[in-house]
């Protein structure tokens, strides 16, 4: 398989907030979410994919541009003003 999935996949869940936010909580049904829109990975990728340190995820997420984020409007930002 190629490396190019591993890193597609990597790169949504740095950027897409929804996203990595499923992902926390069954990262497994996300990876199969992502092979059906055609992001094969092997079980070995899967496996890593499945196992990342979830806080160095976030905190990677963090160090990229929001401009190059892609927000989850439907979680509400704590502390902001209403």
């Amino acid at each position: 398989m190629s490396h190019i999935n591993v890193e597609r996949v990597i790169g949504l869940l740095a950027t897409d907030e929804g996203l990595r936010e499923r992902f926390s909580r069954d990262p497994l049904a996300i990876l199969d979410e992502l092979e059906r829109r055609g992001m094969e990975l092997n079980s070995c990728e899967r496996w890593s994919i499945a196992r990342m340190d979830l806080h160095e995820l976030a905190r990677f997420a963090n160090a990229i541009d929001p401009r190059l984020q892609k927000a989850d409007l439907r979680t509400p930002i704590v502390g902001g003003d209403e």
